[in-house]
């Protein structure tokens, strides 16, 4: 209530006294075009959520208004983030923040950012995998071959106890690989990121490809490439491989802990494997696969255990005319399929800008990972 004088008069009126949300405002260090979206317990942690955009206010200035209604939590945390975890707020010396908390459900709260992570980099040395070589010469006897087979174990494998849910990826030259002639995955770091995030812990089998004979030993079946030896090498990750690294290593070896993936025809690989062992592979990641050597692709098992089969199934915009096409295309067949009945979940990810490489596939990874085996948000 407010009383006014007007002569001898006293008039009392009365205010709007509607009570304002939070505003919460951000200064950063770093020049950069990107929006910025704040991420918390109140949305589950979405790191794109365009109810949450902060705006841009000046040079490095943003600024962000809760709705008069919004309903609270009794203590607000969150982060910033450009739009992904991958991208998410760091401090002067690169290390992780953590969460950012108030209770305030009115007046200003000032927050600062001094810089941001990039395609979830930099790592710190600390949390990178213990790279094992298992063999240079392992054995393939459905091939009548040796390969050269890695072992990417928690940091601190050594030191515990635990057994972990197993990922097996083709290409191991173009995974971790410094020298690799196209880049790398760079695996090594994005698990070393994601052990400080403690998002998960898992063991990674990287099986070197055949050179010369690559499109060879992962093209399956008679295709538009000719007859291949695929399903031999799917035999051998799947009945020789796999046993080994299961009596050799702390692992998960149910199937909802086993995962198989790749990129290219690493990933058409991969695909075929899930399809032939459903009872083996409950996770599959499968990046830009070519899709096109097999365009009549059969989606067909006699296995009845396909539940809570899981696909991360990434695609570039940038690759060819097709991509796009060929990966919806095969989402749309493999859901409406008799050999799923509804019991897969696929996780479709487009960048529209996405080229066919490493560097992309890199991004991808700790993404596919996280939402393959453990399914949780990075806070």
């Amino acid at each position: 209530m407010q009383e006014m004088n007007s002569g001898n008069t006293t008039i009392t009126q009365e205010l709007n006294t509607t009570k304002n949300g939070l505003q919460i405002i951000l200064k950063t260090d770093e020049d950069d075009t990107r929006p910025v979206y704040i991420s918390g317990n109140f949305n589950n942690w979405k790191t794109q959520d365009k109810d949450f955009i902060m705006v841009k206010t000046g040079n490095n200035s943003y600024q962000y208004e809760f709705p008069n209604d919004f309903d609270y939590p009794e203590e607000l945390l969150y982060k910033f983030t450009k739009g992904d975890w991958s991208e998410v707020e760091i401090d002067a010396h690169g290390n992780r923040t953590e969460n950012r908390s108030t209770k305030k459900n009115s007046g200003i709260q000032n927050e600062y950012v001094a810089r941001w992570r990039r395609n979830w980099l930099p790592f710190k040395q600390s949390f990178l995998p213990q790279v094992l070589l298992i063999s240079d010469e392992f054995e393939i006897p459905q091939l009548n071959k040796t390969r050269k087979i890695w072992a990417l174990l928690p940091h601190d494998y050594d030191k515990s106890s635990e057994s972990y849910p197993v990922m097996y990826l083709q290409d191991a030259q173009n995974l971790f690989n410094e020298n690799a002639k196209y880049g790398n995955w760079e695996i090594d770091k994005k698990l070393a990121v994601m052990s400080e995030y403690k998002i998960g812990k898992i063991i990674i089998i990287a099986i070197e490809h055949a050179e010369q004979d690559r499109i060879k030993e992962y093209n399956v079946g008679k295709t538009v490439l000719g007859k291949g030896q695929g399903k031999k090498y799917i035999r051998f990750v799947t009945e020789t491989l796999k046993p080994f690294i299961d009596s050799n290593f702390r692992t998960k070896k149910e199937r909802e802990f086993t995962g198989i993936g790749g990129s290219s025809m690493g990933g058409l690989v991969s695909i075929f494997s899930g399809l032939l062992y459903p009872e083996v592979y409950g996770k599959l990641m499968i990046f830009s696969p070519s899709l096109w050597v097999v365009p009549k692709l059969s989606i067909d098992s006699d296995s009845t255990v396909t539940n809570d089969t899981k696909i991360y199934l990434y695609a570039g915009g940038d690759e060819s005319a097709t991509m796009i096409e060929h990966v919806r295309s095969f989402k749309k067949n493999i859901l409406a399929s008799e050999f799923v009945k509804d019991k897969m979940k696929i996780n479709l990810s487009i960048n529209l800008e996405g080229k066919h490489s490493e560097t992309y596939w890199s991004d991808e990874f700790p993404k596919a990972i996280e939402w393959l085996f453990f399914n949780t948000k990075v806070n």
